[in-house]
């Protein structure tokens, strides 16, 4: 809670934050009350759920336009709270905190870690996944649509492909079916739609969260094989895993 005192000058701080996650939806939330609060999604899902405050929607252009938007929009402060695999907004947003000369945090939820009954098999990217995948497989893709074209030259493959939403133009693998929607939250349901589709294998990133965990659970429960994608390195910088920790942290910053 922040004293009545300093509530004044909490009020006149602007802060932006690089959303399109729950964890930024959740933080937004927490903030609008005591901050001027602004989430850029990047617009890529047709109907995104609306976080509180302001929102602006689209691309920035790289590091340099990014700098350009926090000294234009008086930013006082950056929380990068994008996917975990964002990689590339999350190094234009160091590199552009440091151009603007404002503080900049990382919100990131912490990653899954396999457990008793797991069949893990860790990879670095889906390139290295690609080339694991044994022939004949029924796999279970659940990486989201623009990095799917790892997968296209293993035609002797047949792919599940989960997207939230439909393809607008084919995509690039051989042997595949799209379903569409966000993960299901029950394990049952998740064990039914492998059943369903005869999957043998799970591939996905680890992004963390209970949102899309059920997969795993069903998974395990059925004794599947799970590629999992290690996250990329993140820039230097302070990094937390819970929205009371950005809260703490604000208060110091």
């Amino acid at each position: 809670m922040i004293a009545a005192a300093g509530l004044l000058a909490v009020h006149n701080k602007t802060i932006l934050i690089l959303g399109g996650t729950r964890d930024a939806r959740d933080l937004a939330a927490a903030l609008n009350e005591n901050y001027r609060v602004i989430t850029s999604l990047a617009g890529r899902t047709k109907s995104p759920k609306m976080p509180a405050g302001e929102l602006r929607v689209g691309g920035f252009g790289g590091a340099k336009a990014l700098a350009d938007y926090l000294v234009s929009e008086k930013i006082d402060i950056l929380v990068d709270a994008t996917h975990p695999f964002a990689a590339t907004i999350s190094r234009n947003a160091a590199e552009a905190a440091t151009l603007a000369n404002i503080p900049r945090i990382m919100l990131q939820r912490p990653p899954w870690q396999a457990g008793a009954g797991d069949h893990w098999e860790e990879f670095p990217d889906l390139q290295a996944a690609a080339m694991g995948l044994k022939s004949n497989t029924r796999c279970f893709l659940t990486i989201g649509r623009q990095e799917l074209g790892a997968f296209k030259a293993r035609e002797n493959i047949w792919f599940l492909v989960r997207m939230i939403d439909a393809p607008t133009t084919p995509l690039s693998l051989t042997n595949h079916q799209v379903i569409t929607g966000l993960p299901r939250a029950s394990t049952d349901d998740e064990k039914k739609l492998m059943q369903t589709h005869k999957i043998d294998t799970l591939i996905t990133k680890n992004s963390g969260g209970a949102l899309s965990a059920a997969k795993l659970d069903a998974a395990r429960e059925l004794g599947l094989k799970i590629m999992m994608i290690q996250r990329p390195q993140v820039p230097e910088g302070d990094v937390v895993e819970t929205v009371a920790a950005v809260e703490r942290w604000l208060v110091n910053h």
